[in-house]
């Protein structure tokens, strides 16, 4: 469970209707497969799956309730050598009433029973009939075994060797009511629901229930682990499909599909879930399961459980910023752009601004700038002549680019003007005593300032605004001139990753019907990523690669997500890299990279701190008046001790 990844099973074994003693023997075999075979740690089969959900007016006969006492002590003790947290359902009589119950098991011993709370007696059931509501106060009751243990709704079950593991049940109906019990549970402190089920098949309901299970997920900010019925249960009116589902934060990581083999099985990240939570000041939440009325009940998975890693089999996405369907990443292209540039409408009809200026370069993140600058004009009604795109060659500016800039502005019809910076800078460089053949960061960086100069003065000459050019990735890994590319009045691109730039314009190339547009946007997509500030190679190619320097920015952009999304340690970052990439990069290459990706992160913090204003397009962004606010003077000492230490 190293990283909080927890392994979970929803099971549905083969039953039959009140053949108690068959039950015990499948239920047992299922759960041990499922702890053996798949290493799952917490492991749910379905509601009164000791008896069998259909079992009707059986459940008044006196022998088939004995019988399930002493299968639930049967089921404890055929298991108790697996170092998991079983939850089986189980009828329990109390008091001269019957409950349709959740047993929670682990090494031999029951560890508490939690009753159903809603019991439907509506359509096609009628429990109402056989069983009553769980009591919420915490009782005692005989229960399978020789000692009383704990009874009530209001039960959590907390794993002592991983504290951000806490297992809170609730039995079918439960999850369908307007005030679900796994609400209070979650603010108790549970990070993963397990649901009982028998929920019958009719057409549509698989779908209505994998909504909601995956929404559950994600307004509790909880695992969710659903367990069903399935096609042993009687079918003289219904029939049972064993829909299985294990969910987290909102997401679907697995589906046992309606009359299938019976199993969903995942990796749960409860310390991902925790770190959701801690982040979000509207979770409401108790300090301890004690403050809300709960009642916390330990359990182990094993001395070195804390140790062990659990093998991953859930899909990590290897772009989290790019959605992998064309549909969908068509549609978030959609989104973006109209984010981008109704901001930029904004700011523009707010100061009474009707130019736009933008220093073109024939790069991807300038490309993408001018793009969003037509729209917003587009959007007020302006004329696009009112955009000045500025290309500004220097000393490394390839024939390319420069022919790219021209001509992707003459056909979106913006005003083009060229302004060579060569004389200016060596005169700068004159005034200030450097040697020009000294290509070091002094010489980078001021043709940087030397365009942004220029920009600010046609700006004020026109009364318009500087759109900035550059993206998150940079931003993220100080890849930018301080008050050179650094600066503008507006920055469009500054929450977008380089990896959706990309595909924002390759989005507009496909889409744009203007053949010569088209054309210049393909091209720039095939140029190679460069600030073009050393002098070009011998056949007049770019000789600076970003990527070459700073590190591919498909794994810099994975790093950013888990870091500043999901606040995940170096290790874990690692794994996930590893994992979701390892195919393309070997683990020097990522590691290598993840180091110089954590000395950037904080080194340049001061970039940050000062950014201009710009929008949010999506979940992450280091805007110090948004998502990130972090001192520009943090030391990165821990997380770099912990680096070298893999």
């Amino acid at each position: 469970m190293r990283d909080g990844f927890v392994k979970v099973a929803a099971v549905t074994p083969e039953v039959r209707v009140a053949d108690v003693a068959f039950n015990v023997e499948t239920c047992a075999s299922a759960a041990r497969q499922a702890a053996e075979k798949d290493g799952a740690a917490v492991i749910v089969l379905p509601e009164l799956a000791l008896t069998g959900y259909t079992c009707e007016d059986l459940f008044w006969q006196d022998s088939l309730i004995r019988a399930a006492d002493a299968a639930l002590a049967d089921f404890a003790a055929r298991t108790a050598d697996l170092d998991a947290l079983l939850l089986i359902g189980v009828p329990v009589r109390s008091g001269g009433k019957l409950y349709n119950c959740a047993a929670a098991v682990a090494h031999g011993a029951i560890l508490g029973v939690v009753p159903k709370t809603h019991i439907p007696t509506y359509n096609e059931f009628y429990e109402g009939r056989h069983f009553v509501p769980g009591p919420a106060e915490p009782l005692f009751v005989f229960a399978g075994g020789e000692k009383d243990v704990l009874f009530g709704t209001n039960l959590l079950f907390s794993c002592l060797e991983l504290p951000e593991l806490v297992v809170a049940a609730e039995i079918c109906e439960d999850l369908w009511v307007a005030a679900p019990p796994s609400i209070a549970h979650a603010q108790a402190g549970a990070t993963l629901i397990c649901n009982l089920s028998a929920s019958n098949a009719v057409v549509g309901k698989a779908d209505y229930r994998r909504s909601l299970v995956t929404g559950q997920s994600a307004r509790l900010v909880c695992g969710y682990v659903y367990a069903s019925a399935g096609t042993g249960e009687s079918t003289q009116d219904l029939v049972f499909s064993g829909h299985d589902l294990v969910a987290e934060n909102g997401r679907l990581l697995a589906e046992g599909k309606p009359f299938g083999d019976g199993r969903a099985v995942s990796e749960v990240d409860v310390r991902l879930l925790v770190q959701e939570r801690t982040r979000m000041s509207t979770f409401e939440c108790a300090a301890a399961p004690e403050e809300a009325g709960y009642v916390s009940v330990p359990f182990s998975l094993g001395a070195d459980a804390a140790s062990r890693e659990t093998p991953l089999t859930r899909y990590v996405d290897p772009r989290p910023f790019v959605p992998s369907d064309p549909a969908r990443r068509a549609e978030r292209c959609e989104d973006v752009f109209a984010i981008q540039a109704h901001g930029l409408a904004k700011r523009l009809a707010h100061t009474h601004s009707r130019r736009a200026v933008i220093g073109v370069s024939g790069g991807l993140d300038s490309t993408l700038a001018l793009l969003v600058a037509v729209r917003a004009f587009d959007l007020l009604g302006l004329d696009r002549g009112g955009i000045i795109a500025v290309t500004m060659p220097g000393f490394g500016t390839t024939d390319r680019t420069h022919d790219n800039a021209t001509q992707l502005s003459e056909a979106l019809g913006v005003q083009l003007r060229e302004v060579v910076i060569g004389a200016s800078v060596r005169q700068h460089f004159a005034d200030i005593g450097h040697d020009e053949s000294v290509h070091d960061v002094t010489y980078e960086n001021a043709q940087a300032r030397e365009r942004t100069q220029i920009l600010m003065d046609i700006a004020n000459q026109e009364g318009g605004l500087v759109i900035g050019t550059g993206d998150l990735s940079e931003l993220a890994l100080g890849w930018a001139t301080y008050n050179g590319d650094h600066m503008s009045m507006y920055a469009v691109n500054a929450s977008v990753p380089k990896t959706l730039v990309r595909h924002l314009v390759r989005y507009v190339a496909d889409t744009c019907g203007n053949a010569a547009e088209a054309e210049v946007l393909l091209d720039v997509l095939d140029t190679p990523v460069s600030p073009e500030l050393l002098p070009a190679a011998g056949d007049g190619k770019i000789a600076q690669k970003t990527e070459d320097l700073v590190g591919p920015y498909e794994l810099h952009d994975f790093f950013l997500y888990e870091v500043l999304r999901h606040g995940a340690s170096p290790r874990k970052v690692y794994r996930l890299a590893r994992y979701a990439l390892g195919e393309k990069y070997d683990d020097a290459t990522i590691l290598s990279w993840l180091k110089v990706f954590y000395r950037r992160y904080f080194a340049q913090q001061f970039k940050r701190s000062c950014l201009p204003d710009g929008p949010k397009v999506g979940s992450a962004a280091v805007s110090p008046r948004g998502d990130l606010r972090m001192p520009s003077d943090a030391c990165s000492s821990l997380w770099l001790v912990e680096l070298e230490e893999l």
